[in-house]
């Protein structure tokens, strides 16, 4: 698939699990399987840096364990009345029964991520 692509568990497993850490190009990630699609996300919540795997999952939504917020995986964009930047989404492929993670756009996200 491509140096730029990392494969990251059999998709298998993410349907399963619904819900995956897993670490790509020095970065902490989650991996969601929202539906009938895979998508992957910071692990950190933009908001208040609480630990996004310890969220869960509704109608599209990943909600932080911290808050009441939550992040819509279509687009990142966080919940009404809470100001923060949206969640970081990277691109997903599925391939060959395997889940891959786009690492470049992943090892680019740590360039324009403004510091904590």
């Amino acid at each position: 698939m491509g140096e730029q692509w990392t494969s990251v568990c059999p998709l298998d497993r993410l349907i399963e699990r619904t819900i995956l850490c897993t670490r790509v190009a020095d970065v902490d990630l989650i991996l969601i399987w929202n539906g009938d699609r895979a998508v992957a996300c910071e692990r950190t919540c933009p908001h208040e840096q609480a630990d996004l795997c310890l969220g869960h999952l509704s109608m599209g939504r990943w909600f932080c364990p911290r808050h009441a917020a939550s992040f819509d995986l279509a687009d990142g964009r966080i919940s009404d009345g809470w100001s923060s930047p949206p969640l970081r989404l990277y691109p997903v492929r599925i391939a060959e029964n395997e889940v891959w993670i786009d690492a470049e756009a992943v090892r680019s996200s740590l360039i324009s991520k403004p510091p904590a």
